[in-house]
């Protein structure tokens, strides 16, 4: 297996664990399991049953893959997490910041079950043993964990997403749900495209200007000479949880770049669409 590459940085935080558990290799946040009242994961691609340019751990049936396939990595991963798919809960992603608030009804949703809602990038809910679902292959993950209410939010953040607070909108979500106060929450910033790795057109980076203040501009782009722009999701992440309300010490953020690392996880700026995706899961124990 390759070595993995990790970013060190003023932004990035504690190193992301490398589990490995009955087969199955995953990153995990030291903060979250401190807390001892959730189980997560972040899949890489070792440890599944998908062949070619799935291999192995996929987790999405809708670019080709074979459905057994994928549901075999679903049952692996549930047994990593001590759940069951039919307790898993899918979100349909569109680049909204679109969240849903997920209740017992919605259990299997998207895997056992057809889904009742689409365009929907996050998911919130209280429910002991609900596995939340969402996915990536260059995006940024966002896991939340209320531990004074015992709530949990899950959220898919690309650039688009996240010039749109989507971390933001999670939060309010939670807030006006189950009364959740940022300040007590835990946020995690998952593994995604680094800054270095991440060129943006002038439109971007025009709308990330718009969207933050000019303090935060240096940190977040800077122009270089071919007119295109390096743009750091994680700095915007973490400046969008901090201007919410959350602690400076409980925002945790990744070292590990989805680009950065293309034998261990599936990017769309390696590849392209023939690709599998990874996914984030997010429990209440």
């Amino acid at each position: 297996m390759s070595d993995w590459i990790r970013k060190p940085s003023v932004q990035a935080g504690e190193k992301l664990n490398v589990r490995e558990k009955q087969g199955v290799t995953y990153l995990s946040f030291p903060a979250l399991e401190a807390l001892d009242i959730v189980s997560h994961a972040f899949s890489t691609r070792l440890g599944g049953v998908s062949e070619g340019i799935y291999s192995t751990m996929n987790f999405t049936f809708t670019r080709g893959d074979n459905p057994e396939h994928v549901m075999e990595n679903y049952r692996r991963m549930a047994a990593v997490l001590d759940t069951d798919p039919e307790w898993m809960v899918l979100s349909y992603q569109t680049h909204t910041t679109n969240v849903r608030v997920v209740t017992e009804e919605d259990a299997g949703k998207g895997l056992v079950k057809d889904r009742d809602y689409r365009d929907v990038d996050g998911l919130v809910t209280n429910v002991p043993g609900i596995t939340l679902v969402t996915f990536y292959a260059d995006c940024v993950p966002l896991y939340l964990v209320d531990p004074v209410h015992r709530a949990i939010g899950l959220s898919h953040s690309g650039w688009r997403g996240t010039v749109n607070r989507m971390g933001s909108q999670t939060l309010k979500k939670m807030a006006e749900v189950y009364g959740t106060n940022p300040a007590d929450v835990i946020c995690c910033i998952g593994p995604s495209i680094c800054q270095s790795c991440f060129e943006v057109g002038e439109e971007v980076a025009e709308a990330f200007a718009g969207s933050f203040a000019e303090i935060y501009h240096p940190e977040l782009f800077y122009r270089k000479k071919n007119g295109k722009y390096q743009l750091d999701l994680w700095r915007a992440n973490q400046i969008i949880f901090a201007e919410a309300g959350v602690r400076p010490e409980n925002i945790h953020t990744t070292d590990i770049c989805t680009h950065c690392n293309p034998e261990l996880l599936f990017s769309h700026r390696t590849v392209g669409d023939k690709r599998g995706n990874l996914a984030a899961f997010l429990c209440l124990k």
